[in-house]
């Protein structure tokens, strides 16, 4: 696994979480990243929206049901291309 991959995020409790960049996908000129926890036995990756805050590069959970629906169609369609 190749460690450039693997990023480290904390959720509201300051817990440390390990996950592995799946993709990143500029959509609507908005980019996300799909997400893959190292630390649970999953094959679902979490959908992450990619904004700029001070210069820096912030994840934040996408919870909506069409966002998330969205980038999933558009990772489908990335695969069909490969």
């Amino acid at each position: 696994m190749k460690k450039e991959n693997i990023v480290t995020l904390l959720d509201e409790n300051n817990k440390e979480t390990e996950f592995e960049v799946i993709v990143t996908l500029e959509i609507n000129e908005s980019e996300y990243a799909i997400l893959l926890p190292l630390d649970e036995d999953t094959d679902e990756g979490l959908v992450f929206k990619v904004t700029e805050e001070n210069g820096e590069e912030v994840l934040s959970y996408v919870e909506d049901e069409k966002e998330i629906d969205m980038v999933a169609q558009a990772y489908e369609e990335l695969l069909e291309k490969e």
